[in-house]
């Protein structure tokens, strides 16, 4: 097959769908032995639906055979290794925020090593004139001026005039960010392990794009038929990464108004989901969106698999990019937050 074009167009990175093919790297081999105790374990990645699960288990190098684990601890987890990194995966039993903050704490206690990781799945999308978001883009956390990069949009004070947020989220790990920059410089240059990491999926038809279905929005519709639905137009290349805010809360965003709505009094998101407002300020993780709907009445399940795989395989990439020691020094300097 042809090898994959690489444009980059206003800020952004766009990936041609000519992938190549390559076996997964884990696919019908036998675990390989596991590291001598959970402490080994130093990079945690967290998703909460069985969908970005397998997507996530494909990004894996090597996976590693289960540990005995405290029959205390209620968490699903799945080992292995991610370029030199040992890497605990940990499956969400439930979706939002509360469920996130508590799992996330008994993973931590578990893996007493896990200093940072990234948090991996699923997200509606809030195209505008500024981000031109298709479903099976990917949206990446990135810090602002005024932000983090997770803005908890349904917590806050009551006021006549309104809801005033409350709080502040931390961002993303500094040395995910450095990580992110180095990434940057990369695609610049041409040189895209991401669409690597993507194809490895692209021999399962179930994380297939052509699998997906069509790319439809809701235009100023107000009940819910299919009819008011609108099919976008081609763009060519068929993933483009943004980087900017994230918006999350206990409730999945269903409707266009709403979310347009919530976007422009926030300064302009890229998508929302339902954990990273729940992980941000006691587990650092960079946050990776797949785009499997546009936070419409028109939500359905179709772009889920190939958005859970776009994330992951962008996920993947800041992490082969991290060295090991500098992981652990940042980590004793109290630099990875």
């Amino acid at each position: 097959m042809p090898p994959a074009k690489r444009i980059r167009t206003q800020g952004h990175f766009r990936a041609s769908s000519s992938l190549s093919r390559p076996s997964s790297p884990i696919a019908g081999n036998t675990p390989a032995p596991a590291p001598a105790s959970s402490e080994d374990y130093t990079i945690g990645w967290i998703c909460a639906l069985e969908i970005e699960l397998a997507a996530t288990q494909e990004m894996l190098d090597e996976e590693h055979q289960p540990l005995p684990q405290d029959a205390s601890d209620p968490n699903s987890y799945t080992l292995g290794r991610v370029g030199e990194h040992n890497t605990v995966i940990m499956v969400l039993g439930l979706t939002g925020t509360n469920s996130a903050a508590s799992a996330v704490a008994q993973m931590k206690s578990t893996f007493t090593s896990v200093q940072f990781g990234v948090l991996v799945g699923i997200g509606g999308g809030v195209p505008s004139a500024k981000a031109d978001i298709r479903l099976g883009d990917v949206v990446v956390c990135q810090p602002s001026k005024d932000c983090g990069g997770v803005i908890q949009y349904d917590l806050g004070k009551t006021r006549p005039d309104g809801v005033e947020r409350t709080g502040f989220l931390n961002a993303p790990p500094k040395a995910l960010l450095s990580a992110l920059k180095s990434l940057k410089a990369s695609h610049l240059k041409g040189r895209v392990g991401f669409l690597n990491h993507l194809a490895k999926l692209s021999s399962q038809s179930l994380f297939a794009r052509d699998k997906a279905g069509p790319d439809e929005e809701e235009e100023n519709c107000n009940n819910c038929k299919k009819e008011y639905s609108v099919r976008r137009q081609t763009r060519g290349e068929h993933v483009l990464v943004h980087y900017g805010t994230i918006a999350s809360g206990n409730q999945a965003m269903r409707d266009a108004k709403e979310r347009d709505k919530v976007s422009t009094k926030l300064g302009g998101v890229l998508c929302f989901e339902m954990e990273a407002a729940g992980v941000m300020n006691d587990f650092p993780c960079l946050p990776v969106r797949g785009i499997c709907d546009y936070s419409d009445s028109h939500k359905n399940k179709s772009w889920q698999p190939f958005a859970a795989g776009t994330a992951a395989a962008y996920a993947k990439e800041p992490l082969l990019l991290l060295s090991p020691a500098k992981q652990r020094l940042s980590a004793r300097a109290g630099l990875a937050v």
